[in-house]
């Protein structure tokens, strides 16, 4: 007969082993917290340190923090970037590492860090300021756009541009930005690294002649008429297809591609723990303009889409990333049938990734003012975890308990 001790013995170890198995299952919770937005309000220590906790205690597990926006200056301490001083006429000069103190205070509360970086764009063509506006040396290297009256624009001088790309098929753009990835991951304790703006900005960029010289060799063939050989433009703005416009677009997929693999292969050469993340919208049909293949080779576009082919099937970069975080930033919740709907972006995401890597429903917060408990409960259970964009509306809009009673919802429905 076993004596008292040993069943207590035996009792605590099951239990320790349960609750440990638990903890292994539980769904990744992430808070986004962008770094314009964001900008005054965690000027201070004080202030990082009390909405940490705020997040934890609401039942986050993981937060994103973002430390280079699209300025292109960063939010950590670089060799190689200016520091973030100045965002809407705003000046704040740390004298404190902004990136270590997250990370120091958010594994002090037991939540994990994802690191995130706009990758290829570097100034605000609306109000011109950032790098490329700053540094002559990215003179002739941002996009170039074909515009709708048959012209060609520097991005920087498109002010309806959210940012100013940098053109991503030059080789030194893309070192440039490796060097960037590989600073932060050398230096900092992260769990993982997020790509964001890791992509072209329109359909319309980039038509430069670098870009002109490394399609023909991607053809291998020269190019008659370029651009028109790709498409033209209509007068209502729609596009005429030209000889090589599928071949175009395969090509484009696979200079984000290609970049998106490098990435992987230089984190891992220095963290293999890091896990390499990606965001992008959830209606891959409507960004294959902007060359984000998100899905898995296995999927095929040519059925349903005169853009598809073998050629862009192949580009898809789902088996380089460890997560996928999908942006059923919609206003609908419910709807399996309704394209509109964040249960319908989950489910096609999960279908066209096919098991690739793991696909984290993520939401605007700013769609939710009232229902923001079901659009929590709905990425939990339909998907392998949830992110929630931005924690400024999250507090403006004071949706902390909604995100509460959607995460224990989610729980109970386990």
């Amino acid at each position: 007969m076993l004596n008292k001790n040993l069943i207590l013995s035996i009792l605590l170890l099951f239990t320790t082993y349960s609750f440990a198995g638990n903890i292994n299952k539980e769904k990744p919770k992430y808070l986004w917290f962008d770094a314009e937005a964001n900008f005054e309000r965690f000027s201070s220590k004080d202030s990082i340190s009390y909405y940490l906790e705020k997040a934890k205690d609401v039942g986050f597990n993981q937060v994103v923090v973002d430390v280079k926006p699209i300025y292109g200056e960063v939010l950590y301490k670089s060799k190689i970037l200016p520091p973030l001083t100045t965002v809407h006429n705003k000046v704040i000069e740390r004298d404190w590492d902004y990136l270590q103190y997250f990370i120091d205070e958010a594994h002090r509360l037991g939540l994990k860090v994802t690191v995130s970086t706009a990758v290829f764009t570097a100034g605000h063509p609306a109000t011109r300021e950032g790098l490329v506006y700053e540094d002559k040396r990215w003179n002739g290297k941002t996009c170039l756009e074909y515009m709708s009256n048959n012209k060609m624009l520097d991005i920087r001088d498109d002010k309806q541009k959210v940012g100013a790309f940098l053109n991503p098929v030059r080789k030194d753009v893309r070192n440039f930005a490796l060097s960037i990835i590989r600073e932060i991951v050398k230096n900092y304790d992260i769990d993982a690294y997020a790509l964001d703006y890791c992509r072209y900005p329109a359909d319309n960029s980039d038509f430069s002649n670098e870009t002109r010289k490394a399609f023909e060799n991607y053809l291998g063939k020269k190019i008659k008429n370029f651009p028109e050989d790709i498409f033209s433009w209509n007068t209502d703005g729609s596009k005429r297809p030209g000889i090589y416009f599928k071949e175009w677009w395969a090509f484009r997929a696979n200079v984000i591609s290609s970049f998106v693999k490098e990435v992987r292969e230089n984190i891992h050469s220095i963290n293999k723990n890091v896990k390499l993340e990606y965001w992008a919208a959830s209606w891959i049909h409507a960004i294959y303009g902007q060359g984000q293949n998100w899905a898995s080779p296995k999927s095929d576009f040519s059925l349903n889409y005169t853009w598809g082919s073998k050629a862009y099937n192949e580009t898809g970069f789902a088996p380089y990333l460890n997560t996928f975080l999908c942006g059923t930033y919609l206003e609908k919740i419910y709807g399996m049938d309704d394209p509109e709907s964040i249960e319908f972006g989950i489910e096609r995401a999960k279908k066209i990734i096919n098991g690739d890597c793991k696909v984290l429903g993520t939401i605007y917060a700013l769609n939710h003012q009232t229902n923001i408990a079901d659009a929590v409960k709905v990425c939990l259970t339909k998907s392998e975890g949830l992110m929630v964009f931005d924690i400024v509306q999250v507090i403006e809009m004071n949706l902390w308990d909604g995100i509460k009673t959607g995460i224990k919802y989610a729980e109970v429905q386990k």
